[in-house]
């Protein structure tokens, strides 16, 4: 075996005297590092801690401590006036010394060393800018969120010792507390006759969906959609292998009658809608067709899943409510998000289905995401007893009902003859279609020369349909009138 003192330790292990990691322990780990590799063969005797320390120019005592970790870790062993020495089985083949000083231990390999299975259909759709001004999917604006009151609610139920005891605990059915008080909220906002037992707290309007996925769809399974829907949710049932089938839209949401005549065509598993306010288009389906829907999904035994994105969001009437607060068969579940007009920590989604069924997803989110988030449901939950969600909400609402209102004026004003749109009822964004031909990817790359930035996923365009959806939430009019000035520039540029 080579002599300790020809190993060119000094040259793969690097000590940055910056880091918040004790230095004993950045040597200890890459002279693990190296044995794992086959740098430091079984038999290799380690330098004196006096010699190691020399080396490394560091003091003796660092020295001993990193000898005690190799040895505390298993690693090394030592033997009384002969050494220190590396544990474990012979290669037939070891590395050479002089192989060291081409090697780099710190590297990560690039690739793995097995094959596996690889999908474009999960593929990261969003994209990112750094413009100072966004047209969005229409989310609600963080400067509006009172952040230190809603801290403080959190902060005082960490601080109790009653809830010290229950943090400490893994609990995927969610807080007990947190759906009692949810049921209730939902059973007096959106007249759903629900208790606690029909609830199932996830962490996002998308978890929801795979969830369901998971249980209720089969690959081959026929899942209608309207021909234009959310793209996340596409992909979620992409993934799970079933056979989407698109039903037009009009003014009135989904056309019931092609769901009827795709019934009649082939067995349906599923109806997927969000009827509150379509996505992407905003329209609202009419209290006739949810009708319809539901005693089609009683005759044909399709689910219908009610996804009810934005309902917080309605300004000019009382919202329609939920097909699934008429559902007396047990065809509809019903998902949605709560707290949306929070901060982003303290939003939350959540299922609502028969028992028979929500026992089944509760195994489901048992695996995904067993500890859940029990002192932040915790806090909502207090947060609706105390009624701080109707408040906030009630707030809210009049500054994105005034931003709605101003968008409307300024695109009128600066492109009245070019688009058509309806101001929406409720939500956080518009519906623009185009009257006259227009690139819109050619657009969205003019106005993120002029630092503004148009996703993708927000436009629509094929040989019929030229539009775009265009969110208001996060806009103050300031930003809102430079937004639109230079939306309208880049329109009115590329059709001259």
């Amino acid at each position: 075996m080579d002599s300790p003192v020809r190993i060119p330790y000094e040259s793969f292990i690097k000590i940055d005297r910056k880091s918040d990691t004790s230095i004993y322990l950045q040597i200890a780990n890459q002279l693990i590092n190296a044995i794992q590799r086959g740098f430091l063969p079984f038999g290799t005797k380690l330098p004196g801690t006096r010699t190691f320390s020399e080396m490394l120019e560091i003091h003796r005592n660092t020295a001993v401590a990193v000898y005690d970790e190799l040895s505390a870790q298993g690693w090394t062993e030592s033997f009384p006036n002969k050494g220190t020495f590396v544990i474990g089985e012979d290669e037939e083949k070891p590395i050479k010394v002089n192989d060291f000083q081409h090697n780099n231990l710190q590297n990560y390999p690039e690739t793995t060393g097995f094959l596996f299975k690889t999908s474009n259909i999960l593929d990261n759709p969003f994209e990112h800018s750094d413009c100072e001004y966004v047209f969005n999917d229409g989310v609600p604006d963080i400067r509006l969120t009172q952040i230190a009151q809603h801290s403080r609610f959190y902060s005082s139920i960490l601080k109790r010792k009653s809830n010290q005891k229950i943090s400490g605990h893994y609990n995927h059915d969610g807080s007990e507390f947190f759906k009692e008080h949810l049921s209730r909220y939902l059973n007096l906002s959106r007249g759903l006759p629900i208790s606690k037992n029909n609830l199932l707290i996830t962490r996002s309007t998308e978890m929801s969906i795979y969830i369901v996925s998971e249980i209720l769809l089969s690959p081959g399974d026929v899942v209608l959609v309207a021909a234009l829907s959310y793209f996340s949710v596409n992909m979620i049932f992409m993934k799970a292998g079933v056979q989407m089938v698109s039903i037009p839209i009009d003014e009135e949401g989904i056309i019931v009658e092609n769901v009827r005549e795709a019934c009649k065509k082939q067995k349906i598993r599923m109806l997927y809608l969000t009827p509150h306010h379509h996505y992407p288009t905003t329209v609202a389906l009419s209290a006739q067709r949810r009708l319809e829907l539901l005693e089609l999904a009683n005759e044909y035994g399709f689910i219908i899943l009610e996804d009810d994105y934005d309902y917080e969001f309605h300004y000019d009437k009382s919202p329609i409510l939920p097909l699934a607060s008429a559902d007396t068969n047990g065809m509809v579940i019903y998902i949605g998000s709560f707290g949306k007009s929070l901060a982003p920590g303290f939003r939350t989604g959540f299922i609502v289905a028969p028992e028979n069924l929500m026992a089944e997803m509760r195994k489901y989110l048992g695996i995904i995401d067993r500890q859940g988030d029990i002192l932040m449901e915790r806090a909502l939950g207090e947060m609706i007893e105390e009624g701080e969600i109707n408040r906030y909400l009630k707030k809210s609402l009049k500054v994105y009902q005034e931003r709605r209102d101003y968008l409307a004026v300024l695109l009128k004003e600066n492109l009245e003859n070019l688009i058509t749109f309806q101001i929406p009822s409720g939500g956080l964004a518009i519906w623009l279609e185009w009257n006259v031909p227009i690139n819109l990817m050619q657009l969205s790359r003019g106005c993120a020369q002029d630092n503004l930035f148009i996703p993708k996923t927000l436009l629509y365009q094929n040989k019929n349909l030229t539009a775009m959806r265009m969110g208001f939430g996060d806009l103050n009019a300031d930003e809102m009138e430079k937004s639109v000035d230079v939306f309208s520039n880049n329109v009115k540029r590329l059709i001259e």
